[in-house]
């Protein structure tokens, strides 16, 4: 018997069937709790991993802090909580252990801190050390480890693990401390039910501990041996896993129907190609070489295509789109938003006007009249290019050729969206693009399933942008200085946050701006505003009159991210820039910097913005490289956060870090590989562990994932 991914089932090995509220330390009513939090099964269970460890045979006695400048960690009992008033208003716990005191004080979010501790609690404080009446800690990061229960393990010069909380574990009362009584019963009680699912000479050959040791060690580790190699095992697991979900949907497409094979010559990309007004670079040239030879395959092309802002993404997609129209076929580009589209339907149009080629644009607005005349000629044979929103997926829009789908920033797509556009073709190629720089090795976590080209290189002579950092207080030597710049012939973007929890008033709070600004500094400069809201034929009129130049500065909220391509455009002015996320500030940067002229990106916020906030804007004026950004980003962000909302067949890590684990990573990518190269349906005895795993676990991931 196969399952319906074409991998034959294994054996059935029954999960634990022992319904969670019977394990000490539950019950009922949390086990219903736990189940909300999606711990459900003893699995689950197993694998809530702790967000972190405290070594306590690190863990410095109270009657021996030093006031030195290095970071400790203590633990104590609170003894007194409460609001205290002197210059200013702020919070204080005092905790004790049997060697002394310290306090700890807040001056901000005093209201929750009041919610968060209680006479009675254990906690673990880090922090830098000073003393001012006894020793005190300012603002030190925390963790609750438990009640008064905790007394008789305090000393026992453990590794104690911390878990991951929620507002919902809370009330319910389960914390850290629950947590460590529920494992002590589990790896007591219920560890048999963890079975091996790594080849036994993957596990021997790298040196791993078993998979029940792996989890004995993580959740009760006795060394920071035992932890370290229980955490590798752990999270080169999860990598194997995702690399053998690419590695079977590799060989899975060179075994499906053949695609089409683009053999003809392409006249107009010649033409094209010799009508540029400047050199391709070099890292362009190779990926259009690259996309050539997948389409002149017959299997079909399942390939990224990334590079930074203003890299020359849509030339190499046009070039690519000319080949599939050369050999008879239609070729449909996606995008996410309507003024991207029509950006790419004026610059395409323009650039391929010699060339006796139709290109039409379809998306939501467009008129019935319009709609019927294009599905006439996209339901015929004509080769032609068709640029559009969502409305391409429609299931009244159908393709009689479809040979080529590109995605132009395919992260805003759900993976079904993209199925449903390369659906309308019959095994067409596919060319998906984003404009967010990945590092490698995350790259190989997200699209390692796909061939990639890389646009490392800017196009020649690009004026590098200069970004600086800039409070409040300094808005009109701000606006002092766009007037000056606007004033000699150049033009400005003034963007304003917009995010979903509060768009009624960041809305109002541009439209305000927009209004204030028009009548004061900027009253004899056409300016304009630009916001989601408006109009498919307002948002047109808006962008050709900033196109033209007839409007000099646009005030705008992040609509206009992506896509705006305006040479004249040479100073970003962003403001509450403390509000966007790095790879969004490096987004809206790169609207600028596209002529000959020096370009400038203003990071303008409050004085007082969060740490990480202060973080972001020193990237950014540091470097205008996207890959470090991205990495730095993950960093900020962590790899769960990276991609905005997760989208279906995303890589869902809880352990491993493709940035931070990229060795085990690559590890695991070798293996995976090399498994399915020996054994491509997971037929042989000894990896039954591996199928059995794959099909439980990964086999609706593997359907997904033949979808790019």
């Amino acid at each position: 018997m196969e399952s319906s991914s074409g991998i034959p089932a294994a054996n059935n090995r029954m999960s634990s069937t022992v319904d969670i509220q019977y394990i000490k330390g539950i019950g009922p009513k949390r086990a219903e709790v736990l189940a909300k939090a999606g711990l459900a099964t003893i699995e689950d269970l197993f694998e809530y991993f702790p967000r972190r460890y405290i070594d306590r045979r690190q863990i410095v006695p109270l009657g021996q802090l030093q006031t030195d400048g290095e970071e400790v960690t203590v633990i104590g009992k609170v003894e007194a909580a409460g609001i205290r008033y002197a210059r200013k208003r702020f919070f204080y716990i005092v905790i004790r252990d049997e060697t002394g005191l310290l306090e700890a004080i807040w001056f901000n979010a005093i209201e929750q801190f009041k919610r968060v501790f209680s006479v009675g609690d254990w906690v673990a404080l880090s922090g830098k050390v000073s003393y001012y009446r006894g020793y005190q800690m300012t603002h030190p990061d925390f963790d609750k480890l438990g009640g008064a229960e905790l007394d008789h393990t305090l000393h026992t010069g453990k590794i104690l693990p911390l878990y991951p909380g929620s507002d919902m574990l809370r009330k319910a009362g389960i914390n850290s401390y629950t947590f460590r009584r529920i494992f002590f019963n589990l790896l007591q009680n219920h560890l048999n039910i963890i079975k091996e699912n790594l080849p036994e000479d993957i596990v021997s050959s790298r040196g791993f501990l078993s998979r029940r040791d792996s989890f004995r060690f993580v959740h009760d580790p006795d060394s920071g041996e035992h932890l370290d190699r229980g955490l590798a095992r752990l999270k080169y697991e999860e990598f194997f896993f995702q690399q053998l979900l690419f590695a079977l949907q590799r060989n899975s497409s060179k075994l499906k129907d053949p695609g089409i094979a683009f053999l003809k010559p392409s006249p107009r990309l010649e033409g094209y190609y010799k009508s540029l007004p400047f050199t391709m670079t070099a890292a362009q040239k190779k990926a259009v070489k690259e996309i050539r030879a997948d389409m002149k395959s017959p299997h079909p092309m399942n390939r990224l295509l990334q590079g930074d802002v203003g890299s020359g993404k849509t030339l190499v997609a046009t070039m690519a789109m000319l080949l599939a129209v050369d050999n008879g076929y239609q070729a449909a580009l996606m995008v996410p938003t309507e003024i991207l589209a029509e950006q790419h339907y004026f610059n395409i149009s323009r650039a391929l006007g010699a060339l006796d080629i139709t290109v039409r644009l379809l998306r939501g607005s467009t008129s019935s009249r319009e709609r019927k005349d294009i599905s006439v000629m996209m339901e015929s044979e004509e080769p032609m290019i068709v640029i559009g929103t969502h409305a391409l997926i429609q299931e009244k829009i159908s393709f009689r050729k479809l040979g080529l789908v590109v995605v132009d920033e395919q992260h805003r797509f759900g993976v079904m969206q993209r199925a449903s556009l390369t659906e309308k073709g019959i095994n067409a190629d596919v060319l998906i693009m984003t404009a967010t720089p990945i590092p490698r090795t995350l790259a190989l976590s997200v699209y390692g399933g796909l061939d990639v080209s890389v646009l490392d290189e800017m196009p020649p002579g690009r004026m590098p942008i200069q970004t600086v950092w800039r409070f409040d207080d300094k808005a009109s030597d701000i606006y002092e200085f766009i007037r000056e710049r606007v004033l000699a012939g150049e033009q400005a973007y003034i963007v304003f946050p917009l995010v979903e929890e509060s768009e009624k008033m960041d809305l109002k709070a541009a439209t305000e701006s927009f209004e204030k600004l028009k009548k004061t500094e900027f009253r004899d400069i056409p300016v304009t505003l630009l916001h989601g809201r408006l109009s498919s034929e307002e948002k047109e009129t808006v962008m050709g009159d900033f196109n033209s130049g007839r409007v000099k500065i646009l005030v705008s909220t992040t609509v206009i991210e992506v896509g705006i391509d305006v040479k004249a455009a040479t100073i970003m002015l962003i403001e509450h820039a403390e509000r966007f996320g790095l790879s969004q500030l490096h987004q809206l940067r790169g609207r600028v910097g596209r002529g000959d002229k020096k370009s400038f990106c203003i990071l303008k916020t409050p004085f007082n913005i969060s740490e990480t906030a202060q973080l972001r804007m020193k990237i950014m004026t540091q470097t205008t490289d996207g890959f470090k950004i991205a990495e730095e980003d993950l960093k900020l962000r962590g790899w769960g956060d990276f991609f905005g909302k997760r989208q279906s067949g995303m890589p869902a890590f809880k352990l491993a870090n493709p940035i931070e684990d990229r060795e085990l990573l690559n590890l695991a990518r070798r293996d995976a590989f090399d498994l399915i190269k020996n054994d491509p349906q997971l037929r042989k005895e000894e990896n039954e562990g591996v199928r059995f795993f794959f099909i439980e676990r990964y086999q609706s991931k593997f359907l997904l994932s033949k979808v790019s």
